[in-house]
């Protein structure tokens, strides 16, 4: 299965208004989490969440796939001036 690089948040029974509402609402959470916590502390839950998310998808090949983009977005954005 290919990684799934469009945007696919759902909550389940809920009809939302806007179809990027869910991811919205996943943002907010995100933020909400990291609220309150050290530098150290956000980049604690960031590791523990990339650990939880990628043993839940469990597909090493989707997981390989998401980090090669990962990377590479990230090595894009240190190239440019």
């Amino acid at each position: 299965m290919p990684l799934n690089t469009q945007p696919n948040f759902t909550d389940p029974g809920v009809r939302h208004r806007n179809a990027y509402t869910p991811g919205d609402d996943f943002y907010d959470a995100l933020i909400g989490t990291h609220r309150g916590l050290t530098d150290p502390q956000s980049e604690l839950l960031n590791a523990r969440l990339v650990l939880l998310l990628a043993n839940h998808i469990g597909e090493l090949g989707v997981l390989r796939e998401a980090l090669a983009l990962a990377r590479e977005g990230v090595m894009t954005k240190d190239a440019a001036p």
